[in-house]
C-alpha cells in the first residue's frame, strides 16, 4: 500500500481546523446498519414472509439504498421518500405489498440505527489526543436528527464544535456550497483546514475543490492512486501525520 506524503511535506504546514466525516470514517456506518437491519428482519418475521435469508434482504436493500442515496445527492429526490423507498422497493422484490410495512420499518431503521454505538477502532483514543491541539468539527451528508444522535449515542458528540449536516447546509458534499458554509460556521480557513473522510468522490474531491488539504482515510485500500493529500490506512496514523 502506498504511504502517506513524506513527513517533511507535513511539518511545514499548520493546522487549525480538522473536519471529519462521520458515516464510514468514524461512526463503522456497514456494522451498525447491518445490525439495526437484521433486528427489522426478525421483528417483523420476514422469513415468514418470504425472504428466505438475511443476507439476501440485506444485499437487496442496500442495492436499493445506493441507488437512492446516489439521487438525493444529486437533489433528486426528498429525505423523507428516500426512507420509506428503500424498504418499498426491497419488499416489493419479494412481492411483498402489505399495508404500511415499509414505512414501519423504516421509522424503525432511523430510530434504531443511530442508537448503535460501533467506532472503527482508534477514533476515540485518537479524538482524545486532537482535542487539545485542534478545532475538531464534522462534516456530513447525513440527517440533522439522525446524525446527532449518532454522536451522542456513540460518545463523539463532546470532541465537536461544530457540526455540519447537508440537511443544515442545504447542499451535500461533494458540492463546494457545504465546504464553505462548514468553513464559516467553524470560523476558519480553508488553507488552516483539513478534511478527513473515507471517499475519494465526495470528501477528498470536494474537499480540494474547495482548497482544503485532504486525508483519505483508506481502511480497505480502496484508492491505491488517490490524489489526497494525505493517505492513511487507519484513523490512529493521523496522530503520526499531524
Amino acid at each position: 500500500m502506498q504511504g502517506i506524503q513524506p513527513f517533511r511535506t507535513v511539518i511545514q504546514k499548520r493546522y487549525r481546523h480538522l473536519f471529519f466525516d462521520l458515516d464510514k470514517t468514524l461512526w463503522d456506518f456497514e456494522t451498525n446498519s447491518q445490525e439495526t437491519l437484521r433486528d427489522i428482519y426478525f421483528r417483523y418475521r420476514l422469513p415468514e414472509k418470504g425472504i428466505g435469508s438475511f443476507e439476501i434482504f440485506f444485499d437487496t436493500y442496500n442495492r436499493y439504498n445506493e441507488e437512492l442515496w446516489d439521487l438525493y445527492r444529486r437533489n433528486s429526490i426528498a429525505k423523507e421518500l428516500l426512507r420509506v423507498k428503500r424498504f418499498t422497493l426491497t419488499l416489493n422484490d419479494f412481492g411483498i405489498t402489505n399495508g404500511n410495512l415499509d414505512r414501519d420499518m423504516a421509522h424503525d431503521y432511523v430510530t434504531l440505527s443511530p442508537e448503535k454505538t460501533g467506532l472503527f477502532p482508534g477514533t476515540l483514543s485518537t479524538l482524545e489526543v486532537l482535542k487539545g491541539k485542534y478545532h475538531l468539527h464534522i462534516i456530513t451528508n447525513g440527517f440533522e436528527e439522525v446524525q446527532h444522535k449518532k454522536l451522542r449515542h456513540s460518545g463523539l458528540r463532546g470532541y465537536f464544535t461544530e457540526v455540519i449536516t447537508s440537511e443544515d447546509a442545504g447542499v451535500t458534499k461533494p458540492e463546494p456550497g457545504i465546504f464553505s458554509y462548514a468553513l464559516s460556521r467553524a470560523g476558519a480557513r480553508a488553507g488552516e483546514s483539513l478534511m478527513i473522510g473515507d471517499d475519494e468522490a465526495v470528501d477528498i474531491r470536494g474537499a480540494r475543490a474547495s482548497g482544503i488539504d485532504q486525508v483519505l482515510v483508506d481502511y480497505n485500500n480502496e484508492f491505491p492512486d488517490s490524489e489526497a493529500t494525505y493517505r492513511i490506512a487507519k484513523l490512529s496514523e493521523l496522530l503520526d501525520l499531524l
